[in-house]
Protein backbone atom coordinates (compact mmCIF):
# COMPACT_ATOMS: atom_id res chain seq x y z
CA UNK A 1 0.00 0.00 0.00
CA UNK A 2 1.36 3.28 -0.79
CA UNK A 3 1.31 6.20 1.72
CA UNK A 4 -1.95 7.72 2.71
CA UNK A 5 -2.94 9.94 0.32
CA UNK A 6 -6.13 11.33 2.63
CA UNK A 7 -5.68 10.60 6.50
CA UNK A 8 -8.75 11.15 9.30
CA UNK A 9 -7.99 11.07 12.69
CA UNK A 10 -10.79 11.12 15.46
CA UNK A 11 -13.32 13.23 13.10
CA UNK A 12 -16.38 14.39 14.24
CA UNK A 13 -18.99 16.57 13.38
CA UNK A 14 -21.40 17.84 15.90
CA UNK A 15 -24.67 19.95 14.77
CA UNK A 16 -26.69 22.07 17.71
CA UNK A 17 -30.28 21.35 17.73
CA UNK A 18 -31.49 24.79 19.40
CA UNK A 19 -35.13 25.73 20.38
CA UNK A 20 -37.20 27.82 18.02
CA UNK A 21 -37.25 28.96 14.53
CA UNK A 22 -34.38 32.11 15.40
CA UNK A 23 -31.99 30.03 17.62
CA UNK A 24 -32.84 29.86 21.08
CA UNK A 25 -31.28 27.79 23.83
CA UNK A 26 -29.49 24.83 22.26
CA UNK A 27 -31.39 21.41 23.81
CA UNK A 28 -28.31 18.90 21.93
CA UNK A 29 -25.74 17.76 19.79
CA UNK A 30 -26.48 16.15 16.93
CA UNK A 31 -23.64 13.58 16.11
CA UNK A 32 -23.22 13.23 12.64
CA UNK A 33 -20.11 11.73 12.24
CA UNK A 34 -18.21 10.43 15.95
CA UNK A 35 -14.78 9.47 15.99
CA UNK A 36 -14.20 8.57 12.78
CA UNK A 37 -10.40 7.72 11.85
CA UNK A 38 -9.56 6.03 8.16
CA UNK A 39 -7.00 6.52 5.64
CA UNK A 40 -6.90 6.48 1.80
CA UNK A 41 -4.00 5.77 -0.34
CA UNK A 42 -2.84 7.26 -3.77
CA UNK A 43 -4.64 5.60 -6.25
CA UNK A 44 -7.00 3.56 -4.27
CA UNK A 45 -10.89 3.89 -4.27
CA UNK A 46 -12.51 3.97 -1.01
CA UNK A 47 -16.17 2.43 -0.53
CA UNK A 48 -17.90 4.05 2.11
CA UNK A 49 -21.60 2.31 2.38
CA UNK A 50 -24.19 2.16 5.59
CA UNK A 51 -28.21 2.99 5.81
CA UNK A 52 -29.24 6.35 5.12
CA UNK A 53 -29.01 8.79 7.38
CA UNK A 54 -25.56 7.41 8.91
CA UNK A 55 -23.25 9.93 8.04
CA UNK A 56 -22.09 9.41 5.10
CA UNK A 57 -22.22 12.37 3.29
CA UNK A 58 -22.04 14.69 6.61
CA UNK A 59 -18.63 12.58 6.51
CA UNK A 60 -17.79 13.61 2.53
CA UNK A 61 -18.76 17.22 2.90
CA UNK A 62 -16.32 17.53 6.51
CA UNK A 63 -13.24 16.30 4.36
CA UNK A 64 -13.69 19.01 2.27
CA UNK A 65 -14.61 21.67 4.66
CA UNK A 66 -17.29 22.11 3.29
CA UNK A 67 -18.92 21.67 7.13
CA UNK A 68 -16.21 22.63 9.20
CA UNK A 69 -14.86 19.64 11.99
CA UNK A 70 -15.80 19.74 15.74
CA UNK A 71 -13.08 17.91 16.19
CA UNK A 72 -10.48 15.90 15.01
CA UNK A 73 -7.94 16.34 12.20
CA UNK A 74 -8.15 15.64 8.07
CA UNK A 75 -4.53 15.20 6.43
CA UNK A 76 -4.37 15.91 2.88
CA UNK A 77 -1.15 15.33 1.15
CA UNK A 78 0.87 16.16 4.65
CA UNK A 79 -1.20 19.03 5.69
CA UNK A 80 -4.00 19.62 8.00
CA UNK A 81 -6.95 20.76 6.41
CA UNK A 82 -9.23 21.42 9.48
CA UNK A 83 -6.89 23.60 10.91
CA UNK A 84 -6.07 25.88 7.82
CA UNK A 85 -7.19 29.31 7.34
CA UNK A 86 -9.83 30.28 4.96
CA UNK A 87 -7.14 31.62 2.01
CA UNK A 88 -4.58 28.47 2.09
CA UNK A 89 -8.39 25.83 1.96
CA UNK A 90 -9.36 28.18 -0.89
CA UNK A 91 -5.72 26.98 -2.66
CA UNK A 92 -6.47 23.63 -1.69
CA UNK A 93 -9.84 23.30 -3.10
CA UNK A 94 -8.76 22.72 -6.85
CA UNK A 95 -7.08 19.29 -5.89
CA UNK A 96 -10.36 17.89 -3.93
CA UNK A 97 -13.81 17.68 -5.75
CA UNK A 98 -17.20 16.51 -5.27
CA UNK A 99 -19.70 14.73 -7.52
CA UNK A 100 -23.08 15.14 -5.94
CA UNK A 101 -25.91 12.53 -5.31
CA UNK A 102 -28.39 14.65 -7.30
CA UNK A 103 -27.82 15.45 -11.19
CA UNK A 104 -30.76 17.54 -10.98
CA UNK A 105 -30.35 19.72 -8.01
CA UNK A 106 -26.46 20.10 -8.42
CA UNK A 107 -26.53 22.03 -11.73
CA UNK A 108 -27.70 25.74 -12.06
CA UNK A 109 -30.52 25.37 -14.44
CA UNK A 110 -29.32 28.71 -15.92
CA UNK A 111 -26.14 28.08 -16.80
CA UNK A 112 -25.14 26.56 -19.79
CA UNK A 113 -23.14 23.47 -19.71
CA UNK A 114 -20.32 25.83 -21.14
CA UNK A 115 -21.14 28.17 -17.85
CA UNK A 116 -21.36 25.42 -15.87
CA UNK A 117 -17.81 23.52 -16.83
CA UNK A 118 -15.85 27.26 -16.81
CA UNK A 119 -16.87 28.58 -14.01
CA UNK A 120 -14.87 26.66 -11.48
CA UNK A 121 -11.62 27.66 -14.08
CA UNK A 122 -12.80 30.74 -14.11
CA UNK A 123 -13.15 31.11 -10.32
CA UNK A 124 -9.66 29.59 -9.58
CA UNK A 125 -7.97 31.34 -12.56
CA UNK A 126 -6.56 27.80 -13.79
CA UNK A 127 -5.99 29.24 -16.92
CA UNK A 128 -5.86 31.88 -19.52
CA UNK A 129 -9.26 33.10 -21.46
CA UNK A 130 -8.54 31.50 -24.43
CA UNK A 131 -7.65 28.34 -23.54
CA UNK A 132 -11.28 27.41 -21.48
CA UNK A 133 -13.19 26.96 -24.68
CA UNK A 134 -10.70 24.37 -25.50
CA UNK A 135 -10.56 22.91 -22.11
CA UNK A 136 -14.42 22.53 -21.61
CA UNK A 137 -14.89 20.64 -25.18
CA UNK A 138 -11.52 18.22 -23.69
CA UNK A 139 -14.17 17.53 -20.23
CA UNK A 140 -16.96 17.05 -22.84
CA UNK A 141 -15.26 14.09 -24.74
CA UNK A 142 -13.61 12.58 -21.24
CA UNK A 143 -17.41 11.95 -20.24
CA UNK A 144 -18.41 10.69 -23.73
CA UNK A 145 -20.70 13.59 -24.50
CA UNK A 146 -20.44 15.78 -28.16
CA UNK A 147 -18.87 19.03 -27.57
CA UNK A 148 -22.47 20.47 -29.58
CA UNK A 149 -24.29 20.09 -26.41
CA UNK A 150 -22.03 22.56 -24.32
CA UNK A 151 -24.97 25.70 -25.51
CA UNK A 152 -27.49 23.72 -24.09
CA UNK A 153 -29.18 23.94 -20.74
CA UNK A 154 -29.42 21.16 -18.15
CA UNK A 155 -33.18 20.94 -18.27
CA UNK A 156 -32.31 19.42 -21.84
CA UNK A 157 -30.30 16.50 -20.67
CA UNK A 158 -31.13 12.93 -19.19
CA UNK A 159 -30.32 12.19 -15.90
CA UNK A 160 -27.66 10.32 -17.16
CA UNK A 161 -26.34 12.77 -19.23
CA UNK A 162 -26.54 15.60 -16.16
CA UNK A 163 -24.81 12.93 -13.85
CA UNK A 164 -21.65 13.15 -16.96
CA UNK A 165 -21.66 17.10 -17.12
CA UNK A 166 -21.81 16.56 -12.96
CA UNK A 167 -18.40 14.62 -13.62
CA UNK A 168 -17.05 16.96 -16.10
CA UNK A 169 -17.11 19.76 -13.63
CA UNK A 170 -15.43 17.81 -10.88
CA UNK A 171 -12.97 17.28 -13.06
CA UNK A 172 -12.30 20.81 -14.31
CA UNK A 173 -9.91 21.44 -12.14
CA UNK A 174 -8.00 18.46 -12.48
CA UNK A 175 -8.06 17.26 -8.98
CA UNK A 176 -6.30 14.49 -7.18
CA UNK A 177 -9.00 13.08 -5.25
CA UNK A 178 -12.59 13.06 -5.86
CA UNK A 179 -15.33 12.25 -3.53
CA UNK A 180 -18.21 10.44 -5.00
CA UNK A 181 -21.87 10.47 -3.34
CA UNK A 182 -24.19 8.40 -4.31
CA UNK A 183 -23.53 9.00 -7.71
CA UNK A 184 -26.24 6.43 -9.78
CA UNK A 185 -28.53 6.25 -6.90
CA UNK A 186 -30.67 8.87 -8.89
CA UNK A 187 -30.50 6.86 -12.13
CA UNK A 188 -32.16 4.06 -13.72
CA UNK A 189 -30.65 0.80 -13.40
CA UNK A 190 -29.30 0.78 -17.30
CA UNK A 191 -27.71 4.09 -16.95
CA UNK A 192 -26.13 3.46 -13.71
CA UNK A 193 -23.34 0.74 -14.78
CA UNK A 194 -22.65 3.48 -17.89
CA UNK A 195 -21.43 5.70 -15.11
CA UNK A 196 -19.82 3.39 -12.94
CA UNK A 197 -17.72 2.28 -16.00
CA UNK A 198 -16.56 5.99 -16.92
CA UNK A 199 -15.54 6.48 -13.52
CA UNK A 200 -13.33 3.57 -13.46
CA UNK A 201 -11.91 4.40 -16.56
CA UNK A 202 -10.90 8.02 -15.54
CA UNK A 203 -9.57 6.59 -12.63
CA UNK A 204 -7.03 4.89 -14.51
CA UNK A 205 -6.67 7.58 -17.16
CA UNK A 206 -6.33 10.75 -14.49
CA UNK A 207 -4.84 8.46 -11.59
CA UNK A 208 -7.53 9.55 -9.30
CA UNK A 209 -8.16 8.60 -5.42
CA UNK A 210 -11.66 8.27 -4.87
CA UNK A 211 -14.12 7.94 -1.93
CA UNK A 212 -17.61 6.03 -3.41
CA UNK A 213 -20.04 6.76 -1.05
CA UNK A 214 -23.71 4.76 -1.25
CA UNK A 215 -25.96 2.35 0.25
CA UNK A 216 -25.67 -0.52 -1.95
CA UNK A 217 -23.06 -3.08 -1.48
CA UNK A 218 -23.04 -4.03 -4.98
CA UNK A 219 -21.81 -1.06 -6.36
CA UNK A 220 -19.33 -0.22 -3.75
CA UNK A 221 -17.74 -3.69 -4.32
CA UNK A 222 -17.54 -3.62 -8.10
CA UNK A 223 -15.83 -0.30 -7.78
CA UNK A 224 -13.71 -0.37 -4.34
CA UNK A 225 -10.23 -1.26 -3.55
CA UNK A 226 -11.45 -1.55 0.24
CA UNK A 227 -14.70 -0.40 1.63
CA UNK A 228 -15.50 1.22 5.40
CA UNK A 229 -18.81 0.52 6.63
CA UNK A 230 -20.64 2.91 8.58
CA UNK A 231 -23.14 2.96 11.48
CA UNK A 232 -24.26 5.97 13.45
CA UNK A 233 -21.45 8.25 13.02
CA UNK A 234 -19.17 5.59 13.27
CA UNK A 235 -17.22 3.13 11.55
CA UNK A 236 -17.51 -0.47 12.52
CA UNK A 237 -15.90 -2.63 9.89
CA UNK A 238 -13.15 -1.75 7.45
CA UNK A 239 -11.29 -3.75 5.33
CA UNK A 240 -10.12 -4.94 1.55
CA UNK A 241 -13.48 -5.06 -0.74
CA UNK A 242 -13.27 -8.64 -0.94
CA UNK A 243 -12.83 -9.58 2.43
CA UNK A 244 -15.90 -7.52 3.56
CA UNK A 245 -18.02 -8.80 0.93
CA UNK A 246 -16.96 -12.11 1.36
CA UNK A 247 -15.99 -12.59 4.92
CA UNK A 248 -18.24 -10.10 7.04
CA UNK A 249 -17.21 -9.96 10.42
CA UNK A 250 -19.72 -7.33 12.12
CA UNK A 251 -23.04 -8.40 12.62
CA UNK A 252 -23.87 -4.87 11.10
CA UNK A 253 -22.46 -5.65 7.81
CA UNK A 254 -23.86 -9.15 7.97
CA UNK A 255 -27.26 -7.53 7.79
CA UNK A 256 -25.64 -5.43 5.04
CA UNK A 257 -24.74 -8.34 2.40
CA UNK A 258 -27.67 -10.64 3.22
CA UNK A 259 -30.45 -7.61 2.16
CA UNK A 260 -28.27 -7.52 -1.43
CA UNK A 261 -30.81 -8.72 -3.76
CA UNK A 262 -29.83 -12.29 -5.60
CA UNK A 263 -30.28 -12.53 -9.14
CA UNK A 264 -31.45 -15.98 -9.28
CA UNK A 265 -35.19 -16.20 -8.35
CA UNK A 266 -34.30 -20.22 -6.72
CA UNK A 267 -31.57 -19.12 -4.72
CA UNK A 268 -32.93 -16.02 -3.25
CA UNK A 269 -35.26 -18.53 -1.65
CA UNK A 270 -32.89 -20.58 -0.15
CA UNK A 271 -30.60 -17.29 1.25
CA UNK A 272 -30.82 -16.57 5.08
CA UNK A 273 -32.06 -13.09 5.70
CA UNK A 274 -31.32 -11.22 8.75
CA UNK A 275 -33.83 -8.43 9.48
CA UNK A 276 -32.90 -5.98 11.66
CA UNK A 277 -35.03 -4.69 13.89
CA UNK A 278 -36.47 -1.31 14.61
CA UNK A 279 -35.20 1.27 12.71
CA UNK A 280 -31.50 3.74 12.62
CA UNK A 281 -31.59 5.41 16.19
CA UNK A 282 -31.71 9.19 16.19
CA UNK A 283 -28.26 10.77 16.58
CA UNK A 284 -29.34 13.18 18.93
CA UNK A 285 -29.95 10.26 21.69
CA UNK A 286 -27.34 7.55 20.28
CA UNK A 287 -27.73 4.51 22.58
CA UNK A 288 -25.14 3.70 25.27
CA UNK A 289 -22.72 1.14 24.88
CA UNK A 290 -22.06 0.11 20.66
CA UNK A 291 -24.22 1.95 19.14
CA UNK A 292 -25.39 -1.19 17.40
CA UNK A 293 -26.89 -3.12 19.99
CA UNK A 294 -30.63 -2.34 19.98
CA UNK A 295 -30.88 -3.43 16.03
CA UNK A 296 -28.23 -6.43 16.85
CA UNK A 297 -29.65 -10.17 16.99
CA UNK A 298 -26.67 -11.35 18.87
CA UNK A 299 -26.56 -8.33 21.50
CA UNK A 300 -26.41 -9.15 25.28
CA UNK A 301 -26.62 -6.83 28.02
CA UNK A 302 -23.06 -6.23 28.21
CA UNK A 303 -23.17 -4.65 24.48
CA UNK A 304 -25.55 -2.07 26.27
CA UNK A 305 -23.00 -1.34 28.66
CA UNK A 306 -19.60 -1.32 26.93
CA UNK A 307 -18.18 0.62 23.85
CA UNK A 308 -16.59 -2.14 21.83
CA UNK A 309 -12.96 -1.74 20.91
CA UNK A 310 -11.40 -2.77 16.91
CA UNK A 311 -10.15 -5.71 16.55
CA UNK A 312 -8.15 -7.66 13.55
CA UNK A 313 -9.95 -10.04 11.87
CA UNK A 314 -7.21 -10.19 9.18
CA UNK A 315 -4.38 -8.73 7.21
CA UNK A 316 -6.08 -5.32 6.77
CA UNK A 317 -9.81 -6.09 7.97
CA UNK A 318 -10.98 -4.57 11.38
CA UNK A 319 -14.47 -4.95 12.90
CA UNK A 320 -15.98 -3.06 16.02
CA UNK A 321 -18.01 -5.65 17.92
CA UNK A 322 -17.81 -7.09 21.67
CA UNK A 323 -17.92 -10.41 20.22
CA UNK A 324 -14.88 -10.58 18.54
CA UNK A 325 -13.13 -8.93 21.54
CA UNK A 326 -11.45 -12.70 22.42
CA UNK A 327 -9.41 -12.03 19.69
CA UNK A 328 -5.72 -11.80 21.48
CA UNK A 329 -4.73 -9.45 18.11
CA UNK A 330 -6.21 -6.50 19.22
CA UNK A 331 -5.11 -2.82 18.27
CA UNK A 332 -5.45 0.12 19.51
CA UNK A 333 -4.38 2.14 16.00
CA UNK A 334 -6.98 0.23 13.87
CA UNK A 335 -6.17 2.15 10.58
CA UNK A 336 -2.42 2.31 10.92
CA UNK A 337 -0.84 0.65 7.53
Amino acid sequence: MTQALLALDDVKTYFPLRRGLFGGPREGLVKAVDGVSLDVAQGEVLGLVGESGCGKSTLARTILCLVPPTAGSIWFAGRDMAALPPSELRRMRPKLQMIFQDPYASLNPRMTVFDTLAEPIRAHRLLPRKAIAPRVAELMEMVGLARRYVRKYPHEFSGGQRQRIAIARALALKPRFIIADEPVSALDVSVQAQILNLLAGLRREEDLTMVLISHDLSVVAHMSDRIAVMYLGKVVEFGPAERIVGTPRHPYTQALIRAVPVPDPERDVTVSRTMLRGDLPSALHPPGGCPFHPRCPIATEECAQRMPTFVRCGEGHWASCLKLAENPRRASQPFSQ
